[in-house]
């Protein structure tokens, strides 16, 4: 049996929760938050030991693997914490809320033993595995370019409820780090990695920090382009969208994918619908990942989307904002303690 603990008893929570619960192999024996009503919430409905800090936790009960749910800026320092203890880490996104951070996290997986992912689950989607392989075959020929937006839109509600968000000391910005980081992981995944970045991030309608819409054109590495587009400015929550245009084809996700040759031939691959308790906009493939990474922790390579994999997004949307009129992203480390 494969113990487990979760850090951070926030929204995201729910998923790795109901992973753990659903793997007959895995044990949960601990939850950790510093908000006192969040982790007694939790634990009492989890029945396992609740602890204020991660590091107690450590102490009393080592599991084999912690799953890393606190905000963006306590990612990396509970992540090294829990390397140095010698356990296996699966971190939400993004990997850390700076790319220095990131960088430091990156190192420190690669020097040690414990295995570690980073939650990019849409990865997971049938869509996108599905058009992996379409793009992987060559039927469809080289990869010309992509386009990808997402229009979603949150209140002030939103940012007042969890006072991290918005700020740049906590969540190292806005859309494209909380929001859009799906989409383009995706966008550099399928069509290929990024090798020029020219964007931009402005704050169009919420009196926050950070941005809350985003452009970019992105150049791919064997000359494909790509643009993409977000706002947290929409009136309704309207599908990602997800566009690949090749020589002799097209792929289009809008929720399911749609795959259109150029001899008119067509072919729609379905996407699973979520039953989590989770937002729907979360995909329903947390379970999906993390059930595949308890299943290679025995493995000597890294797993495959691992923390040097997850800063290639990060790296993309670093740069928008390093070219953009905003305060920009902070550059030193934030304090260690989980919540």
């Amino acid at each position: 049996m494969i113990t487990a603990a979760v850090i951070g008893c926030g929204d995201v929570s729910t998923v790795h929760l109901e992973a753990i619960e659903a793997l007959d192999d895995v044990e949960l024996v601990a939850v950790c938050d510093t908000d006192p009503a969040a982790l007694t919430s939790t634990a009492e409905r989890c029945g396992v030991a609740g602890f204020a800090d991660h590091r107690a936790l450590l102490d009393a009960v080592r599991p084999d693997v912690a799953h890393v749910c606190t905000p963006h800026h306590q990612h990396a320092p509970v992540a090294l914490d829990l390397l140095d203890a010698g356990v296996h880490v699966l971190v939400e996104k993004p990997l850390a809320h700076t790319l220095d951070e990131a960088e430091r996290l990156v190192e420190a997986a690669e020097r040690g033993r414990s295995r570690v992912g980073v939650c990019f689950q849409n990865r997971y989607n049938a869509t996108a595995q599905a058009a992996r392989e379409v793009l992987g075959s060559g039927e469809l020929g080289p990869v010309l370019g992509a386009t990808a937006t997402v229009m979603w839109t949150r209140t002030p509600d939103y940012y007042r409820a969890k006072p991290w968000r918005g700020r740049w000391a906590t969540a190292g910005g806005g859309l494209l780090i909380n929001q859009a980081i799906h989409t383009l992981d995706l966008v550099q995944w399928l069509v290929g990695d990024v090798v020029d970045v020219q964007g931009r991030a402005s704050t169009r309608r919420h009196l926050i920090e950070v941005e809350d819409t985003a452009e970019m054109l992105l150049t791919h590495d064997g000359g494909a382009r790509s643009l993409v587009f977000g706002s947290l400015a929409n009136v309704v929550h309207a599908p990602v969208t997800l566009d690949i245009t090749a020589e002799r084809g097209t792929l289009s996700i809008r929720g399911d994918l749609t795959i259109t040759h150029a001899d008119g031939r067509v072919r729609t691959v379905a996407e699973r619908r979520s039953g989590s308790n989770g937002r729907s906009y979360w995909g329903a493939s947390h379970e999906a990942l993390i059930r595949d990474f308890y299943a290679r922790l025995d493995e000597d390579e890294p797993f495959w989307i691992s923390p040097r994999e997850a800063t290639k997004a990060l790296r993309v949307l670093t740069e928008v904002y390093a070219q953009s009129d905003l305060a920009g992203p902070p550059r030193t480390a934030s304090p260690s303690h989980a919540r």
